[in-house]
């Protein structure tokens, strides 16, 4: 990356990351210029102005200032260059650092000068108070001074600084942090020149080109305080605090050039297609798509093939990778601290098949929409869909997860009472601490401490202090990690959020809600949209209460209100808008917000003090999102319906929420014979009442009164007959193949006497007879048809004589003749043979 402009090439380091790249972009420092009024005074001029308020000292080293400058500016001039600034650059002072004070000093012998170190410091702070000169930044940095600053304010803007106090909190003005915020906007006028309103963003980025990491703490402080003046633009970075390690949203070049893919076309066609696909997609799960197609993908192919340059891959090719890509080496610690490789199964493998068949299949479709651009590219796909089932890996996430939440629920409120216990403790050593004098010795908790007879601190508290075994203790962030610990652990079994919820909840998230009906208030907790991108309420217990409660009285500020903080989404790589979020803390002077792996940490420190362990005797280790698992199971065990802890719970789906509960068996028995009671406890008594002998004589007399003189009656039990026993008219009679010859003989003799009644004229039982008649000859058609379907042969899928494997070449079929033109036999498959008690079941269930 270029250097900002007018930085030197000598900077300790340069900032990397796209983030910063747009900023710098963006916001660019000032210029450097060579030459100013200032700079191209003579000698004689520069003197002169030392001799005149404001650069004129009121003390005792005024005297040794101008004395000073009669031996620099001379020394200056044996350089070459037009200005004082030329003279300065090209002066061994900027580049040996360390040994230009012993130069000046062997110069000035020679011209029979001996001056001290202390009088050439104060001569070149006064040409710097004079902007005679302007060093860079490496040598302001590498030069402190604790005179830089006072006698900046007092001579270059006394107002601007004046300004800039006012915004300064008023315990941190006079700490080492407030001077060590106030000299760095001295040493931007020292480097830039102008007044403190010149001050820029891009000022602040070239100053921490050239600081070294963990020491820019005062650097943040300066850029938050002329930020609050409205000094910088709205859309200027809210903090510095992390500029220089977070790296942004990277491009799609930079996420697939990670991987150094060889096949520059191919590596193009990655690019164009993230590039396609962004949009629609957030940031964490582009690079996830991009890590499975540039590494586990394309990457994997070059190595294994080298000069492979088409997406069309060969069977032989497709299936190696399919082979590499289900398992991965990783390194596993062992108990004697070496490392070793270890190969194992690789748990996403179905949703980087996924991500590549998606992959081809889009390209496949782009081809038909823009055959131009993505035509050339289309292949077909060496994943087929039945390899993308993740069904194996679901259940066994399922059941591993269910043995988590079994473990752990049990042990919950052990948990709870650690986390509470450990900030008792904190908090009766950090009040013991802090009502300690210096320099005694107090003991709390049969635990023995020694305060220090000095602190840094403005408010004269000490930090740090000693324990009986000489470790440095700081119990003031033991107390806020206990409690912080504690609040993540009541606010995530209480609510069940996830842990970006929690670390995203503010003061606004605590909201009120009136009954309409009883015009009670109602306490809610408002959930900003994260995973789902859905907004919900859940309902504050007065447990929850209690801890938000807590957690708000303890961020607020001396005005009584949360203060708004910004903060950075590791997911999305952006920054959120200033907002009073409950987990924050104070760093120093500086307000940030709890991380993800603070609270893991917090949660760490809580287990290893509860001792608790699991089955297999290791300690016992939890996750936030286990307590969400906890939360929706303990609820729908506990009779909440699955549909609201659904919309509680914040997912889509139901099968989701079902998915996070770990029922347990018999939970699942004892939930069942629940509701079968309260079933019966909506339904009439007397259904449920105990059968008398003579109702159970009656009932077995029931299947005993079957037996008819032509079949069996099929009635079902307390029914009365509507036919009048007109057996052969009745569908419920199920007659059987032995019944067949007495239903021929009563057919014949229905027809002999329809003929009779015709003759006779008596229509009426012309009618009555047509009907039996008629049902007569149903039931004989259907034993007729019970025998054919018992007789006929059942196709088994056995292949026939045209697909028989025995059969020789020379009887094939010739071309266009079926096996009917060739005489053969077709082989069709007919109804199925079923024996009489099946189809009797079937056609009378009651029976």
């Amino acid at each position: 990356m270029t250097l900002l402009t007018g930085t030197a090439p000598t900077m300790v380091r340069s900032l990397a990351g796209t983030e910063v790249d747009m900023l710098v972009e963006r916001f660019p420092a000032r210029s450097r210029p060579t030459s100013w009024p200032a700079t191209l005074e003579t000698r004689e001029q520069i003197i002169s102005r030392l001799r005149r308020p404001p650069l004129k000292s009121q003390t005792q080293s005024q005297n040794a200032r101008m004395a000073g400058i009669t031996v620099l500016l001379p020394w200056l001039e044996t350089f070459p260059g037009d200005t004082w600034q030329e003279r300065w650059q090209a002066s061994p002072a900027t580049g040996a650092m360390e040994s230009w004070l012993e130069q000046i000093q062997q110069w000035a012998q020679g011209v029979g000068r001996k001056p001290s170190g202390a009088t050439m410091h104060a001569a070149l702070l006064a040409l710097l108070c004079a902007d005679v000169i302007r060093p860079d930044w490496p040598w302001t940095i590498a030069k402190p001074s604790r005179f830089l600053r006072p006698a900046i304010q007092a001579t270059r803007d006394p107002e601007g600084f004046a300004r800039v106090e006012e915004v300064v909190p008023p315990g941190l003005l006079g700490t080492r942090y407030g001077s060590e915020g106030l000299k760095v906007i001295a040493e931007f006028i020292v480097v830039y020149g102008g007044r403190v309103q010149d001050i820029t963003v891009g000022d602040f980025l070239a100053r921490l080109q050239s600081t070294e990491s963990g020491r820019t703490h005062a650097v943040r402080l300066a850029y938050g305080w002329l930020r609050d003046l409205g000094q910088f633009p709205a859309d200027s970075p809210p903090t510095l605090r992390n500029i220089t390690t977070r790296a942004g949203q990277a491009s799609s070049a930079s996420l697939v050039d990670r991987y150094q893919l060889k096949c520059r076309p191919v590596r193009d066609l990655l690019v164009a297609y993230l590039d396609e696909r962004r949009p629609a997609l957030d940031y964490n799960t582009l690079k996830g798509v991009s890590a499975a197609l540039a590494k586990n993908f394309w990457a994997d192919l070059e190595h294994h093939h080298p000069g492979i340059d088409s997406l069309h891959l060969s069977a032989e090719v497709s299936a190696d990778w399919k082979k590499r890509l289900a398992m991965k080496t990783v390194r596993r610690r062992q108990p004697d601290g070496t490392s070793v490789e270890v190969t194992e199964p690789r748990h996403n493998v179905t949703n980087i098949r996924s991500l590549v068949r998606a992959f081809y299949l889009d390209i496949a479709q782009w081809a038909l929409e823009e055959p131009e651009r993505w035509g050339v590219w289309a292949a077909p796909c060496p994943i087929r869909e039945t390899e993308c089932s993740d069904k194996k890996n679901e259940k066994r996430q399922k059941s591993e997860s269910d043995q988590r939440t079994r473990e752990r629920l049990p042990v919950l409120p052990a948990l709870v009472r650690v986390a509470s216990r450990r900030l008792s403790e904190a908090r009766a050593r950090f009040d013991a601490a802090d009502a300690a004098p210096l320099g005694s010795t107090f003991t709390v908790l049969g635990e023995a401490f020694t305060v220090p007879s000095q602190t840094p601190r403005a408010d004269g508290r000490p930090t740090r202090i000693r324990d009986a075994n000489g470790q440095v203790r700081d119990l003031a962030a033991e107390e806020r990690n206990a409690f912080f610990a504690w609040a993540a652990i009541e606010i995530l079994r209480h609510t069940g959020v996830r842990i970006e919820e929690l670390l995203e909840l503010g003061h606004h998230s605590i909201i009120s809600y009136k009954l309409p009906t009883t015009e009670e208030i109602v306490p809610l907790l408002q959930i900003a949209p994260s995973k789902t991108d859905r907004e919900r309420l859940l309902l504050v217990t007065p447990e929850l209460a209690d801890v938000l409660s807590a957690v708000v009285s303890r961020v607020r500020s001396q005005d009584g209100t949360v203060p708004a903080i910004p903060s950075y989404d590791g997911h999305e790589r952006v920054w959120n808008e200033p907002l009073p979020l409950l987990f924050q803390y104070q760093s120093g002077y500086e307000r940030r917000r709890m991380t993800f792996n603070f609270i893991r940490r917090a949660l760490d420190d809580t287990l290893a003090a509860s001792g608790l362990t699991d089955s297999s005797g290791r300690p016992l280790k939890f996750q936030p999102h286990d307590f969400r698992r906890i939360f929706i199971t303990d609820a729908i065990l506990n009779g909440l319906p699955p549909h609201i802890a659904q919309v509680i719970a914040g997912h889509k789906n139901i099968n989701t929420t079902m998915g996070y509960a770990a029922i347990y068996p018999k939970d699942a028995i004892e939930s069942h014979r629940a509701f079968i009671a309260r079933r019966r406890a909506l339904r009439p008594a007397e259904e449920y009442r105990a059968v008398t002998p003579e109702e159970w004589q009656e009932f077995l007399g029931h299947f005993e009164r079957r037996k008819l003189a032509l079949g069996d009656c099929g009635r079902a039990y307390g029914t009365d007959c509507v036919h009048e026993h007109a057996c052969v008219r009745c569908p419920a009679l199920i007659v059987q193949d032995e019944d067949q010859h007495r239903l021929a003989e009563i057919r014949d003799n229905l027809r002999e006497r329809i003929s009779e009644a015709e003759r006779e004229g008596w229509l009426g039982e012309v009618e009555g007879l047509s009907v039996s008649l008629a049902a007569a000859e149903e039931k004989i058609a259907q034993l007729a048809a019970r025998q054919e379907r018992r007789q006929a042969p059942i196709f088994l899928g056995i292949p026939n004589f045209t697909q028989a494997a025995g059969r020789s070449i020379t009887d094939l079929p010739e071309p266009g003749k079926s096996d009917v033109d060739h005489g053969w036999p077709r082989h069709r498959p007919g109804p199925p043979v079923m024996s009489d008690a099946s189809y009797r079941r079937r056609t009378y269930p009651f029976g």
